[in-house]
């Protein structure tokens, strides 16, 4: 093969990578519609409709993928499973607040949880690992605390409903980098571990009169049912990119999550956004340009550096 070729192929990967890292993050910003569909029921019996189906959905796929061993290596480890055990829990909290805020008409504020959630790891890793902000980093923050106080001000409350994703959702992500599994691996071994507590909620509530067993039509019946693959199929598209896509690329991507839930909310469910709760977004916006603009320089010298 020539030079040219592997030029040729090498951009051929990049381009599908870009394509996957876009289905999975506009995949991901696009579950707020499917959550909204099954908005009459009680969100702790969606969740737990979610893990007993994403149980069955990904066990099947790490089997189908060879898998396994990591998989139970991982459930055989107690340091490994304490772990995971806590990422679960951190994962339940996030998933639950997420879909109560989007069945009960707070799209906009899981959008702003989903754009801060940056800045909470940036806060970890300043508490936790001790490292030094930059500047740029600390210009950002300096927008963050200025921006989520101009919409303290505009919800009249502390907007703890992002607050609460954001930390959740970063440290969440922490814990994941501690745990020598692959994303797929990993995010099975958590549902393994809600597995037996969930499919105990569902069957508590499966007689009661607004269950989803007594309460749903059809259209809701499946949706429900398919909880478990429009968990999966974001996880693998996103697998996939990981593997082709450079992380100057691929880390900006994140952001068309809460792009997508914020017009979602705004233009589709008419969720007030005042002169005052724009301007703290457009801070917020504009504090997320400094974090991008650090993480692409901070790479441009590591480059450098390795030569």
């Amino acid at each position: 093969m020539t030079n040219d070729d592997d030029t040729r192929s090498e951009a051929q990967s990049r381009s599908l990578g870009i394509a996957l890292g876009f289905s999975a993050y506009g995949l991901w910003g696009l579950l707020t519609l499917y959550w909204k569909v099954l908005k009459e029921f009680d969100p702790f019996e969606l969740i737990g409709w979610r893990i007993a189906s994403s149980v069955v959905v990904l066990v099947a796929v790490v089997v189908a993928a060879g898998r396994t061993r990591g998989l139970l290596d991982a459930l055989r480890n107690p340091k490994v499973m304490s772990r995971i055990a806590i990422a679960s829990a951190l994962l339940t909290a996030n998933w639950t607040l997420y879909v109560w805020a989007v069945v009960n008409e707070h799209v906009i504020e899981t959008a702003l949880g989903y754009f801060i959630a940056p800045l909470f790891t940036i806060v970890i890793g300043v508490v936790v690992l001790r490292e030094k902000l930059r500047l740029k980093l600390k210009v950002a923050v300096a927008f963050a605390v200025a921006g989520l106080s101009v919409l303290t001000v505009s919800y009249g409350r502390v907007p703890w409903v992002a607050i609460s994703i954001a930390g959740s959702w970063s440290i969440y992500g922490y814990l994941k980098k501690q745990v020598p599994l692959k994303p797929l691996e990993s995010l099975t071994a958590e549902v393994v571990i809600l597995a037996i507590p969930a499919l105990a909620y569902v069957i508590a509530t499966w007689n009661r009169v607004d269950s989803i067993p007594n309460n749903a039509n059809v259209i809701q019946l499946v949706f429900a049912l398919l909880t478990g693959v429009i968990t999966a199929v974001p996880l693998l598209l996103f697998a996939g990119a990981s593997q082709r896509t450079p992380l100057t690329i691929l880390g900006p991507m994140q952001y068309l999550v809460p792009t997508i839930n914020f017009i979602i909310g705004w233009a589709i469910f008419d969720e007030v956004v005042s002169a005052t709760r724009f301007a703290g977004f457009a801070l917020i916006w504009v504090c997320l340009g400094f974090v991008v603009a650090d993480v692409l320089s901070n790479q441009r010298v590591n480059r450098v550096e390795a030569l």
